[in-house]
């Protein structure tokens, strides 16, 4: 069965019109071939066997002027040939109506040696042995069987193909509203607002007035959510702002500047989680899709990382030169999150960048204590962590690192995977996109 929409709809179409036709041809042949042909041979032989009992006992010298005198009166052509160019059966593969010719004539008619429907297809050439001579008759094709029954079975298909290509050719148009509904489902699954026009039947007008509406609901939340996360964040920095003067006003005494210096890490701290908040909101408003080096994405953020002061590993010799369509700030920052994420939890890191046919796969591995694979589901979603595996000790959050990875992922058209590293035994995470084309 055909995968597409366009494929079983056409299938549908052609199965019930094959059948059809076939049907019809089969009981049409049957009475037009054989019913037909059969009432029209019986004048036929009739005439053809009066024609040979007449000839019987008439003299040789006679013959020729009986002949001509019964010629004229059946409207046969006849004349007599020798042994070498006596009539053979031969008939043409499509003349169908030209078996029961034979068979009629081999059984009715006494004295036949052959019967050609193929040297003239205009005539019913019969071969017949008279006492001591070959005759040959020549009888109008139309006296013995219906006219051109081919093409009947010719026209019919010809006009079947003619419709079914119309037909087609109307579904196709009918059909292209919703492939028009589908890259724009798509393409706003991606974090595109494709423009998208109601068109087609009643049935794929509702369905995109349906998905217009739902798209407009959706992006007036994702406003909502952000006008709401940078309202609290704007009210929230004021009194951070305060908090922070005061303590750099108050006098330092030895013996309170260590709840003092605890009190400025505890600011800076609120001040961090509140811009992770602020970067979850903008992950589906960052820059446009354009063709990028994933090589040179790459090896951004392994520079960042090294003057960040990480431990981290790249192995340039596996990169190659290709060309993607993808927001290189967006899978910058994916790629910063996990890489931060791997030098918080583990001692160091490793970054690669695979070429498929038809996915890009860029990997960050580590060697800190991994996820569980039951909990690697539960962290890709936002504001989940697992202390128990990873150490919080080692840097707080909100668990929005491994979330704003994912929604960047998928608004490439790809996912966020998570694994084990077996070559430094911690977390393997892997952003899968979809390549275009290579440079």
């Amino acid at each position: 069965m055909p995968r597409g929409l366009y494929g079983r709809a056409v299938l549908i179409l052609l199965v019930p019109i094959i059948v059809l036709q076939l049907v019809v041809l089969v009981a049409f042949s049957q009475r037009y071939f054989s019913d037909v042909t059969d009432q029209l041979m019986r004048g036929v032989r009739a005439d053809v066997s009066f024609y040979v009992d007449a000839l019987q006992n008439v003299p040789g010298q006679e013959l020729p002027e009986v002949m001509h005198d019964l010629d004229e009166r059946l409207g046969f052509l006849t004349r007599a040939i020798d042994d070498e160019t006596s009539v053979v059966d031969q008939r043409a593969w499509y003349d169908f109506s030209g078996i029961l010719i034979s068979r009629i004539l081999y059984e009715r008619v006494q004295g036949i040696e052959g019967v050609d429907l193929k040297s003239n297809t205009r005539r019913v050439i019969i071969g017949v042995r008279l006492n001591d001579q070959h005759i040959e008759i020549q009888v109008p094709r139309e006296r013995a069987s219906a006219k051109n029954p081919h093409q009947l079975i010719l026209v019919t298909l010809v006009t079947s193909v003619i419709m079914a290509i119309v037909a087609a050719t109307f579904l196709r148009n009918q059909l292209r509203p919703i492939r028009r509904l589908a890259r724009a489902a798509e393409a706003f699954g991606r974090g595109r607002n494709e423009p998208y026009k109601l068109a087609g039947a009643l049935e794929v007008r509702a369905a995109g007035a349906a998905f217009v509406d739902m798209r407009a609901r959706i992006e007036r939340h994702i406003e909502q959510r952000t006008l709401i996360l940078s309202g609290v964040s704007h009210d929230l920095r004021t009194p951070l702002t305060r908090m922070r003067l005061s303590l750099s006003l108050l006098d330092t005494d030895p013996h309170q500047a260590e709840d003092i210096d605890a009190l400025h890490e505890d600011l800076s701290e609120m001040e961090r989680l509140l811009d992770e908040f602020l970067a979850f909101t903008r992950a589906d408003a960052l820059d446009e899709p354009q063709k990028v080096d994933p090589v040179s994405i790459l090896m951004g953020a392994f520079e960042r990382s090294k003057r960040a002061g990480g431990a981290i590993t790249c192995d340039p010799s596996e990169l190659g030169k290709y060309v993607i369509s993808a927001r290189p700030d967006a899978l910058a920052r994916a790629l910063d999150n996990l890489i931060s994420n791997a030098l918080r939890y583990g001692t160091s890191a490793h970054v690669s960048l695979t070429i498929h046919e038809r996915s890009v796969v860029f990997c960050v591995e580590d060697d800190g204590p991994g996820i569980e694979e039951a909990d690697r589901g539960k962290v890709l979603q936002p504001f989940v962590r697992l202390d128990a595996a990873r150490n919080q000790n080692r840097g707080s959050g909100v668990g929005l690192g491994l979330a704003i990875a994912t929604d960047i992922a998928r608004k490439h058209g790809g996912s966020l995977r998570l694994g084990h590293s077996a070559e430094l035994g911690g977390l393997k995470a892997e952003i899968v996109i979809a390549r275009a084309s290579q440079s």
